[in-house]
């Protein structure tokens, strides 16, 4: 049952988000509740995960390299080619690039958790983009668009360390001291991680409502391109480097799923108010693509990328 619950986590994004953009005032109050459900959300994936997850990751620093690099070459190069095509005006083209410079968002820890990827490096990747975000954010919107920002870095930072870090080691922790404890109850934590990202969605599209009555088609159908681009790429260029399933869905998340929290701040501060358009509308949209993506891929067995189905080599990085 609750398997079941969880497969069908985009209809319940679905039907909460159309809810709430009717009736936005059931959920744009409660904005506090973002935190301490992204929050609950990483505990419970702590939980499920070991030491050894991320000591892995690390013996695989190529395909955290390969990651990293695709996030700040590949969505600023989609940002800026989309808006060139749908000939955007300077104000959200410049809103849109901008989107494509930031690091990858906490919420595809959670995505990449419902997609059953490859959790630990989604985390890994996470921080590594955050921490390199306060010379390759300004120094790229520079490049596209001639204008340099300043990115609260240190900000940033905690926000990880509180939203993702702390939660996750207390849940390896509880994992590690408890482990015969909680196995009865283990298979609780995806189901309550659904939830909880679709009453994040839901609050989301409350809190951005008007935005949405206002972007009009243009924005929207470049948010969509954007994200479309970079999991698509991001799923393409691990295959074709004979990554592992596991991995390959873990960078689609990663590189298609963008921090819009910080470039609707860094917009709003540096450019226009309609240059914050995009990275609002980004946020919306990419949970909504992620949980679709995540419901698809979570009714698919996937195989231990650890385990002999592995090629010794990845292509031509080693």
């Amino acid at each position: 049952m609750l398997k079941k619950f969880t497969s069908l986590f985009p209809l319940w994004a679905i039907l909460l988000s159309v809810v709430a953009y009717l009736r936005p005032e059931y959920f744009a109050p409660h904005q506090g509740l973002i935190v301490p459900f992204l929050s609950l959300i990483m505990l419970g994936m702590g939980v499920t995960l070991s030491v050894s997850s991320f000591l892995t990751v690390l013996k695989r620093p190529h395909v955290v390299l390969l990651g990293t690099l695709m996030q700040y070459t590949l969505m600023p190069l989609a940002a800026w080619a989309v808006s060139l095509a749908l000939k955007l005006p300077a104000d959200l083209m410049a809103g849109m690039i901008l989107l494509g410079c930031c690091p990858g968002g906490t919420a595809s820890n959670v995505i990449c958790y419902l997609a059953k990827g490859d959790v630990a490096l989604s985390i890994v990747l996470t921080s590594v983009s955050t921490m390199l975000a306060f010379l390759a954010t300004p120094f790229l919107t520079w490049l596209f668009i001639g204008q340099t920002v300043n990115v609260d870095v240190t900000g940033m930072l905690v926000s990880v360390v509180r939203i993702v870090i702390v939660p996750v080691v207390l849940g390896l922790a509880i994992n590690y001291f408890f482990e015969a404890r909680i196995r009865a109850v283990r298979d609780v934590f995806p189901a309550i991680s659904a939830a909880a990202i679709v009453v994040i969605i839901a609050i989301i599209i409350g809190t951005n409502s008007e935005n949405l009555e206002q972007s009009g088609f243009l924005v929207l159908l470049a948010v969509v391109l954007h994200n479309g681009l970079g999991l698509a790429g991001g799923y393409g260029v691990a295959k074709a480097l004979k990554l592992s399933e596991k991995e390959a869905r873990t960078l689609a998340i990663e590189v298609g799923m963008q921090n819009s929290g910080l470039s609707v701040a860094l917009a709003i501060k540096h450019f226009t108010a309609g240059a914050a358009l995009p990275g609002a509308i980004f946020s919306i949209w990419h949970n909504l693509s992620g949980a679709f993506l995540a419901g698809h891929w979570s009714k698919e067995t996937v195989p231990d990328p650890d385990k002999s189905e592995r090629p010794k080599t990845i292509g031509h990085i080693n």
